[in-house]
């Protein structure tokens, strides 16, 4: 059986850079032979000189290798398209890169790598990448609810146009952004330079044992938590008034800069569940399932590690929407064992599932 191809999908606003960074793809030499799909329904397309375009669907290879489709329909069909053509030996291509159209929600796309049989026996989803443009992100979260999704489904987000902007306004959108999704490490890039190895290979949607919350979200969580009643209002200080200092060069702040997302009220946000104690299986497998029923929609991207009564290995899932996978990880070790799941969602009853998921525990 060949190798499974890997597959990233590239997201993100309209003018936030996708095609710049396309562009970059598909001329620099960077020695991979890349098949991107283009799928951008009548907006801007890569200019002419590197594509030529007619009909439904092209496939043009490039002067470094890559390959680029044009499709105007089914996502599933171009996949196969290229799969045959690759298995006759007429082209060559050992990953594929998927932009979404500037107002998309990348879900659907997402569960095609799960739902589809045929796509599932030759190709594995390996990332979401979302392109935020740093000037007019603000303004799109606020008016647009796929932004937010595309925010929300991301394994990695890159800010662009960062110098259009000051550095406390920045570190106000980094704020914002992991609020809404904790999991995603944010960067800026300055698009033509983003390491390749920052986009390719980051195995978002692999079942593996490392869940990665940035602590900075951790700790004002926390921070949350202590200070619900103190700090419950007060906090709306406008773009970077007093915080300049603290928070425009420091990356990682101190976890006073908790408040700043108060001032936008984004259906989609995230919440993280932690315990030392262990499941009952049962019980959790029942919750997980209504929640998955009833809220699944809702639900953008869900992962955990957990620790569970008659298991004496880690439990991993991971899943989007309704879709849910879960795998037998290796044994604690020398690690306490502890539960720790981050759910990032629309509009979802963070109290009602933080109560239940804690009744599910033995």
């Amino acid at each position: 059986m060949s190798k499974l191809i890997p597959v990233t999908i590239l997201t993100g606003f309209l003018g936030s850079g996708k095609t710049t960074l396309l562009k970059r793809i598909l001329s620099e030499q960077h020695g991979m032979k890349i098949a991107v799909i283009e799928n951008e329904f009548g907006e801007e397309n890569i200019d002419n000189e590197i594509l030529v375009q007619d009909g439904r669907e092209q496939i043009v290879q490039m002067s470094n290798g890559c390959i680029c489709c044009t499709i105007r329909g089914d996502l599933v069909a171009a996949l196969s398209q290229l799969m045959t053509r690759r298995d006759a030996g007429e082209i060559e291509f050992d990953r594929v890169v998927i932009e979404t159209t500037g107002v998309a929600n990348p879900g659907p796309v997402a569960q095609t790598f799960f739902m589809d049989d045929e796509i599932a026996q030759r190709y594995l989803l390996d990332a979401v990448i979302t392109l935020v443009d740093a000037k007019h992100a603000n303004l799109q979260l606020d008016k647009q609810e796929e932004a937010q999704r595309q925010v929300g489904f991301a394994d990695a987000i890159f800010v662009t146009k960062a110098d259009l902007v000051a550095e406390a306004d920045i570190a106000d959108l980094r704020h914002r952004l992991l609020h809404m999704n904790p999991r995603a490490p944010v960067r800026t890039a300055h698009f033509g330079e983003a390491p390749i190895d920052t986009i390719f290979d980051l195995r978002g949607f692999n079942l593996n044992e490392k869940l990665e919350i940035d602590p900075d979200f951790l700790r004002a969580e926390a921070e949350e938590h202590d200070h619900d009643h103190a700090h419950g209002h007060g906090h709306d200080h406008g773009h970077g008034e007093h915080c300049a200092d603290d928070c425009g060069h420091d990356h990682h702040g101190h976890g006073h800069n908790h408040h700043h997302h108060h001032r936008h009220t984004d259906r989609i946000g995230s919440f993280v569940f932690r315990s030392e104690k262990p499941f009952n299986y049962g019980k959790l497998e029942e919750f997980l399932s209504g929640i998955l029923s009833v809220y699944g929609e809702n639900l953008l991207r869900y992962k955990g590690v957990l620790y569970m009564d008659a298991v004496d290995r880690k439990v991993v899932f991971q899943g989007v929407h309704q879709l849910m996978g879960s795998d037998i990880g290796a044994k604690w070790g020398d690690e306490t064992p502890g539960t720790k799941m981050v759910f990032i969602g629309v509009d979802l009853p963070k109290d009602a599932i933080l109560k239940g998921l804690a009744t599910c525990l033995a």
